[in-house]
């Protein structure tokens, strides 16, 4: 499978882009067990062309991240093909156009998923930004707005036409945000459409080694995109990349190596924030991290609400002690 000159071998497995959980020590951990291909968080056209400071820092590209898509979102063609222009300085692999944040302050603004509602401008846009960049862009969307509006296999052809390189769809509709399970069947329809020669890539519900199987055999898309069940989790990647290359399952991590590849990832996060940032931010994988242990609850609010390195520190080697 190919996106522009970038090759990825069978079976690609893409780390998706997600708000607040996407940055470079996230990355860092997500490249280390195998993802085939990282993305920024998303970044405001409106905030790059004013050269918004926090939103520039999330153009900053590593080597050992390549290769790395850049994700950018608006709704105005000209500001949306400025932005990539910029972007394309900071020289990402691939500039990504998000059609696809169903939050209301994005999509109810008329860009993400809210130009569903508009596909005649998506379609504006994405052409406005192939035009102004050398390098590939794909594009991330979902189904439609609701159930009664899944305009996805026709968008699909339509940003094919404008130039667009390869299209991330995840299986639900605006309406469903997160909830409900995701319908794999219309990303199906679209790969086996004879018009369609793009790489499709399936996002929604990836959540076990079998689950990516599953999907790659029944509806025989070019790669899968992993996104919340990695939040906690980073080397899902690992599981689900030997499993399809193999046929077999890993051995869980024991405990001991959950904690171990934590301790990793927020040093990694400290590194890149500095303290007590580096320590907050694993809030999020730490809410998510060490499911099914009984009479969790105190200590993983302790770990939720601490923002001292050693006391987290602390807590995690508790955890291996008392649990493990």
């Amino acid at each position: 499978m190919k996106i522009g000159d970038l090759e990825f071998g069978p079976y690609p497995v893409f780390a998706a882009p997600m708000e607040d959980v996407s940055e470079p020590s996230f990355r860092y951990m997500c490249k280390k067990h195998g993802a085939d291909l990282l993305y920024s968080e998303f970044a405001s056209s409106d905030a790059i062309v004013r050269l918004v400071e926090k939103t520039m820092y999330k153009l900053t590209t590593y080597e050992y991240e390549r290769p790395f898509a850049v994700q950018i979102y608006g709704k105005d063609p000209h500001t949306m093909a400025e932005a990539a222009r910029i972007v394309e300085q900071s020289k990402p692999d691939i500039i990504d156009i998000n059609f696809g944040c169903p939050v209301r302050k994005i999509a109810g603004k008329g860009a993400g998923a809210g130009l569903l509602q508009d596909i005649p401008k998506m379609i504006r846009i994405a052409e406005a930004v192939v035009k102004a960049v050398s390098i590939p862009v794909t594009v991330k969307t979902r189904l439609g707005w609701d159930d009664s509006n899944k305009p996805i296999v026709h968008v699909a052809e339509q940003l094919q036409d404008v130039g667009v390189t390869a299209l991330t769809i995840h299986g639900r509709t605006r309406a469903q945000m997160y909830t409900g399970e995701a319908d794999w069947s219309l990303i199906g329809e679209i790969k086996h459409n004879p018009r369609m020669h793009i790489p499709i890539i399936g996002n929604g519900d990836v959540d076990s080694p079998q689950k990516a199987k599953k999907m790659f055999n029944d509806f025989g898309v070019d790669a899968i995109m992993v996104g919340r069940a990695s939040i906690g989790q980073p080397w899902i990647f690992r599981d689900i990349i030997h499993y399809l290359q193999t046929g077999k399952l890993l051995p869980p991590f024991t405990l001991e190596e959950q904690v171990a590849e934590l301790k990793e990832y927020m040093d990694k996060s400290v590194g890149i924030k500095g303290l007590p940032r580096g320590v907050i931010h694993m809030r999020r994988q730490f809410a998510k991290a060490f499911k099914g242990l009984e009479n969790f609850r105190d200590t993983r609010i302790k770990l939720l609400t601490c923002s001292k390195y050693d006391e987290t520190v602390a807590l995690l080697d508790y955890i291996v002690e008392r649990w493990g």
